[in-house]
């Protein structure tokens, strides 16, 4: 079966969550770049990726790469590209994103006519037609220009990975659930650790830490634009993946994840999101303020993303709600804190520095991941055999 260089993008500065997930899935690594991971698979790859990857925005499939300075060279080099292997006679392709850096070429527009019209012309030529009709499977490529040099990718997830489908019911600036995964993923909770987000919203970090617990695939419940295309990825290898992942799941895994806001609409977007998940009975939502935080055990988490005071009017509701919180986190016993935010005196306000901080952008928002770690709690002794 022929082998595949995939590139899964990622948020800058979360490569290394992401390059582990691959390997976990059972792939090789080729190259780990600035938000992105290149790995080598095979059609089943490009199906347990999809299926499988929490911390990725989509799937891409490289079709080549080369440098290009001027618009000729950006004809003729993509031109050359074998797009036969993987457009057919009526597939219906389009450049649907073109980004440059440090690049001569930098127009996306023209970019984008340029390469289209060259695909148009060798496909035209390959399959012996003046005009090609386009009302089959859609074909969306990618190009990326750095420093002269152009990556050109066929997208096979479609719409992007972090809509796993089950977020139907939404509140105000929601994290996405790939970011959450990443940053769940960069603690060190488990399914059998308490975990807390006190700003739940419509209920992302509980409902991907419990599909994590229960060892669900994110993409399970969705479908992707290269199931549109047979002679690459067969029915029969996405009906395996699918099955492969549904056996996997630990449907009855005891947690303690809990999400709490103080917004009605919300916690009813979260139950809902929740039930649509599968997740529902491995969740407890309740309408609780910061404040009110408790909980009886110890070595706990807290994973959540407060408001920033984004709105000029929410600014001066900072410092308190900060300070809210750190009396808060200071009242649990023996805890762990992470917490991600815009607000820049979330450290001082909270009354203790981050042993970890990491910094984040949330789509264009910088962002940080304030990491207050607890101690470990102590191994559980092995009872002797009788």
């Amino acid at each position: 079966m022929e082998i595949y260089e995939l590139i899964a993008p990622c948020h800058f500065g979360l490569e290394a969550v992401l390059k582990k997930e691959i390997l976990d899935l059972g792939y090789e690594i080729s190259r780990v770049e600035d938000g992105k991971v290149t790995f080598l698979a095979d059609a089943r790859g490009i199906a347990d990726a999809n299926i499988g990857l929490r911390t990725t925005e989509r799937v891409l499939l490289k079709v080549g790469e080369f440098r290009a300075e001027t618009f000729d060279e950006l004809f003729e080099k993509t031109k050359a590209l074998p797009w036969e292997k993987y457009i057919p006679k009526n597939g219906r392709f389009w450049v649907t994103k073109a980004n440059s850096v440090k690049s001569k070429l930098f127009s996306p527009s023209d970019i984008q006519s340029i390469m289209k019209k060259a695909m148009a012309d060798r496909l035209g030529q390959v399959y012996h037609q003046s005009w090609l009709p386009e009302d089959g499977a859609e074909f969306p490529i990618r190009v990326s220009f750095m420093k002269d040099v152009a990556t050109v990718c066929l997208d096979t997830s479609g719409v992007s990975l972090h809509k796993r489908g089950y977020r139907q019911m939404k509140v105000k600036a929601p994290i996405t659930e790939t970011l959450a995964s990443a940053l769940i993923l960069l603690t060190p909770w488990r399914r059998d650790r308490i975990l807390v987000d006190p700003f739940c919203g419509s209920g992302t970090f509980p409902i991907e830490a419990a599909m994590m617990a229960a060892n669900m695939a994110p993409g399970l419940n969705r479908s992707f634009l290269a199931e549109q295309w047979p002679h690459l990825v067969s029915p029969e290898i996405w009906e395996d993946a699918r099955e492969e992942a549904r056996d996997l799941i630990l449907p009855d895994v005891q947690v303690d994840i809990q999400g709490y806001d103080i917004d009605d609409e919300a916690l009813k977007a979260a139950r809902a999101n929740a039930k649509m998940a599968g997740v529902e009975h491995m969740i407890h939502f309740q309408r609780r303020d910061v404040k009110d935080l408790h909980h009886p055990k110890p070595y706990g988490f807290i994973i959540t993303n407060p408001p920033y005071g984004e709105r000029l009017e929410d600014k001066s509701a900072m410092p308190e709600l900060y300070r809210t919180i750190g009396k808060s986190f200071s009242g649990l016993d023996r805890w762990s804190m992470f917490l991600i935010t815009a607000y820049e005196n979330a450290e001082k306000d909270i009354g203790r520095k981050a042993d970890r901080n990491r910094k984040i952008y949330n789509g264009m928002m910088k962002t940080y991941y304030y990491q207050f770690l607890g101690p470990r709690p102590p191994r559980k002794e092995q009872k002797p055999e009788i």
